[in-house]
């Protein structure tokens, strides 16, 4: 399986000696901050200690106007997009677009010398059959692109001037399966299931029929059955096929997959706690409780990723990974992913 290589981890990149110096500030601006995602990158970055929030902008002509419930923590103004002011204002900007909108501003900044974190699906998907079929209305992806799954793309996510934040359930997946596909322990041709669930907030802010309360309290279901987009995304990442179904609870934020895979038959929980131990022993976000479960609880409103395990003496293996989709899953991953290319302690607003 062609996996995403493991770069070694780059302590410098994420550790500040004590008694050293504050970081200069970078100017950074969040274009698309009036959805769920945005608001979330303005409350992250306005208290970041690294950077100084310069602009915020809607996702197309909106009038200016501020938000309530950034009083105090950022009192700018939300202003219309515009690619000539963002260029004169910002040396990075963080982009929380719809996708198409994305695939246009995203090169043409780059292109005038910025830096861009991408949260939108326009630069994730690299085989050009699987854009055309999950997003036609996105352009080509430029040369340079990296896909930010920060603990598996370290190096080159520092030097890129264009990174391509992963999807929320992409990242979940990923982060659980990517280490067994390394250590090639996976049994050749058994079914990986990824079975997701995520909370409301992950449709975005935009209203629908299956988001509205009285659809969505005291109920659960499936939806995007062999029909959504990040299983391709997943499939790319991870170097095979997965089955992969999302369901939406009713709750306003998390996920939670439990993700089913095959190893050799008497494959112990120690011999995955040493896999899992030699990818992320120096990981801050990425939490490994072992045999113990993790829950959406125990993650939501941080930046961590919790992966459990559990495994049968046949080699029927149950995997358990959670994040807040909103962080790990978008804002805060991108923030991780920003604080890795300024070169500053990744923990910076974040911890």
């Amino acid at each position: 399986m062609n996996t995403m290589a493991t770069p070694a981890p780059s302590r410098q990149s994420r550790k500040i000696p004590d008694g050293a110096a504050p970081p200069s500030t970078t100017r950074v601006a969040v274009a698309g901050a009036t959805g769920f995602t945005g608001q979330e990158l303005l409350r992250l970055l306005s208290r970041h200690p690294a950077v100084t929030l310069t602009a915020a902008t809607s996702s197309g002509a909106t009038a200016a106007r501020k938000l309530p419930a950034l009083t105090r923590l950022w009192e700018g103004t939300i202003t219309p997009l515009d690619a000539d002011a963002l260029v004169r204002e910002a040396d990075v900007v963080v982009m929380a677009l719809p996708d198409q909108a994305a695939a246009d501003l995203a090169p043409r900044l780059a292109d005038r010398g910025l830096r861009v974190v991408d949260l939108s699906g326009a630069f994730r998907l690299r085989d050009a059959a699987a854009r055309a079929r999950w997003y036609p209305e996105t352009h080509a992806v430029p040369p340079g692109v990296v896909y930010g799954l920060t603990e598996h793309a370290r190096a080159a996510v520092s030097g890129a001037r264009l990174v391509a934040n992963p999807g929320c359930y992409p990242t979940a997946a990923l982060l659980a399966l990517v280490p067994l596909a390394q250590a090639k322990l996976l049994s050749p041709g058994a079914d990986v299931i990824v079975d997701a669930k995520s909370g409301v907030s992950g449709a975005g802010k935009t209203a629908t029929e299956r988001t509205h309360f009285s659809e969505v309290h005291d109920s659960l279901s499936a939806y995007g059955v062999f029909g959504h987009r990040h299983n391709a995304e997943i499939e790319e990442g991870f170097g095979g096929p997965v089955t992969f179904t999302p369901h939406l609870l009713p709750i306003d934020r998390g996920i939670l997959e439990t993700i089913y895979v095959r190893v050799p038959p008497g494959t112990t929980e120690e011999h995955l706690g040493d896999i899992y131990e030699r990818a992320y022993a120096n990981e801050t976000f990425v939490r490994l409780t072992g045999a113990s479960l993790p829950e959406i609880k125990h993650v939501a409103h941080t930046n961590f990723c919790d992966i459990g395990w559990r495994v049968d003496p046949s080699g029927r293996v149950v995997l358990i990974s959670v994040i807040d989709n909103l962080l790990k899953g978008a804002s805060g991953q991108a923030v991780q992913n920003l604080n890795v290319m300024l070169g500053v302690d990744e923990r910076l607003g974040l911890l």
